[in-house]
């Protein structure tokens, strides 16, 4: 009974003492910077701000609707979520192997037997198989004084009588039915199934930053498809306005070439002008469409189903005037990749002592409550029960190097944890640098842009009251209205390339999802 009491309490002593396997997890430290090293000249600061919304920032109505659309219906978002409800269940299995288990089982078997004829009082025994656990009934059969007599060697009722002798004696028929309940349970002694649930509680928390990554993703993608459609609208203004004034020009010389004032070649010239910026604009048509079918995917739905909703042109949204950025050491919990990744190893340092705990043996309780009887009534009657209780063990002795092997592929695949983790800091870090340098040295090139078009106007304004007052040839005036219109095509370009990339400097600073209170 001692005996019995210590390998009862025993192992529940040390599951109470919290023993268990493998490496404690802490989240590992870096050296970060206290600053960024780009210039900020684009009105980027360093105080921290709320971007979980920062599409509101460009005040455009239609882009705050298209973002709340797309959250909703992307496929990509809708697969995520599927992952995390993938991964809570995951965690609710590891989760169950700490609790005991519990089950019902039951059985009916029918038997028929012949019995043997027997002579000279040789005995001849049949043995009939009930299918009951622990128990195999059998009858022994006697031939004596010209007559078999069948008894049971087991004590079961109803399997004994008299045979009558001749031919292969008569068939016997017996029922058997069985019932009972079986319980166990693995004492996690030394923790491997609380590792296993330590890893699929990381992982769960590693879905869930995989469907924030997502998010911060879809948005930026959505806000630049957006950029570009307004974008490529507004290229299609220019070159439908150039086409026009390039048009009249056209006329202007036919004109004059009539009257003797300008010669046939200056005709051809404009025409040749004319029909150059004419073939800008199925490409530019082009980039719209892609655009709106781009977003339309984006959203969810056909890649038509945008066009009648998004084909009248708008302008392009305007940047705020200042971009909080933070500090470095906000990237760390901003970035839902970077989140994932910490959660990644913390997971793969659980499997660690998953794994070590298979070195070590197990202990579990087990128990069971039942009967068997010919009579269904009477199965769990006090002369039909069997049952049984008390502890376990189990220790694998020789397992050929497999569970060593599998320590070493569970630490080698932390190290690739960490190394990932750390790479994806690093990765971030040059996201946001790039962003910033990228965002403040494409407005200085705006104001140059823009300067440029306003000298290239006044150009083409002068070089065309000169060639009508015969005091400059046509070729001037071609030249002043091919550069205005590559300098206002290349300003839309620039308008295009600022905003873009501030939705690059945003998703690199993690915008596009709530930071929960206290991380």
């Amino acid at each position: 009974m001692n005996k019995l009491r210590f390998f009862l309490f025993a192992p529940l002593a040390f599951l109470a003492g919290g023993c268990m396997t493998g490496p404690d997890y802490a989240k590992p430290e870096m050296d970060l910077p206290d600053t960024w090293a780009s210039e900020r000249a684009g009105g980027e600061i360093d105080r921290t701000a709320d971007i979980a919304s920062w599409w509101n920032t460009l005040n455009d109505a239609q882009l705050d609707t298209l973002v709340q659309r797309s959250v909703e219906n992307n496929h990509d978002v809708r697969i995520a979520a599927a992952r995390v409800r993938e991964a809570r269940a995951a965690m609710g299995i590891a989760n169950a192997a700490l609790w005991p288990s519990l089950g019902v089982s039951g059985s009916y078997a029918r038997r028929q037997s012949a019995a043997s004829p027997a002579s000279g009082g040789s005995p001849v025994a049949l043995g009939l198989a009930a299918g009951a656990a622990g128990l195999t009934p059998s009858i022994t059969v006697r031939g004596e004084n010209g007559s078999l007599t069948a008894s049971s060697t087991n004590g079961l009722p109803g399997l004994s009588g008299t045979l009558s002798p001749g031919g292969g004696g008569p068939d016997r028929v017996t029922d058997l039915y069985q019932a009972g309940f079986d319980a166990s349970w693995e004492l996690d002694i030394f923790g491997g199934n609380r590792r296993a649930v330590e890893a699929a509680l990381a992982q769960t928390d590693a879905a869930e930053e995989f469907r924030r990554d997502v998010v911060v993703t879809l948005v930026a993608e959505v806000a630049r498809q957006y950029v570009e459609l307004r974008a490529a609208q507004r290229r299609l203004e220019i070159t439908h306005k150039n086409i026009a004034a390039q048009a009249t020009t056209v006329e202007l010389t036919q004109s004059r070439a009539q009257a003797g004032l300008a010669s046939e070649l200056d005709m051809i010239r404009a025409q040749a002008l004319l029909a150059s910026t004419q073939s800008q604009v199925p490409l530019v048509e082009t980039l719209v469409r892609s655009s709106i079918y781009r977003l339309s995917v984006l959203l969810g739905v056909t890649p038509g189903a945008l066009i009648e909703e998004l084909k009248a042109a708008r302008s392009m949204p305007e940047p705020p005037g200042e971009v909080p950025v933070g500090l470095p050491s906000d990237l760390l919990r901003r970035r839902p990749d970077i989140r994932q990744a910490e959660r990644e190893l913390a997971a793969s340092t659980a499997r660690i002592g998953v794994a070590m705990a298979d070195l070590f043996p197990k202990f579990s309780l087990t128990g069971s409550f039942g009967g068997a009887n010919g009579d269904l009534g009477s199965v769990l009657s006090g002369g039909s029960q069997i049952w049984s209780f008390g502890p376990g063990i189990r220790w694998p002795i020789f397992e050929g190097g497999r569970i060593r092997a599998n320590i070493e592929v569970q630490n080698a695949r932390q190290e690739q944890a960490l190394l990932t983790y750390e790479g994806q800091v690093l990765l971030a870090f040059e996201e946001v640098e790039n962003g910033l340098v990228g965002f403040a040295q494409e407005q200085t090139r705006r104001q140059l842009l823009a300067e440029a078009v306003r000298a290239n106007e006044e150009a083409v304004k002068l070089a065309n009251e000169r060639y009508v007052r015969g005091l400059d040839d046509f070729l001037n005036v071609l030249q002043a209205q091919q550069q205005l219109f590559l300098s206002e095509d290349s300003l839309v370009e620039s308008d295009r390339a600022v905003l873009t990339n501030l939705v690059a400097l945003y998703k690199a600073l993690g915008g596009g999802w709530p930071v929960p209170e206290g991380q």
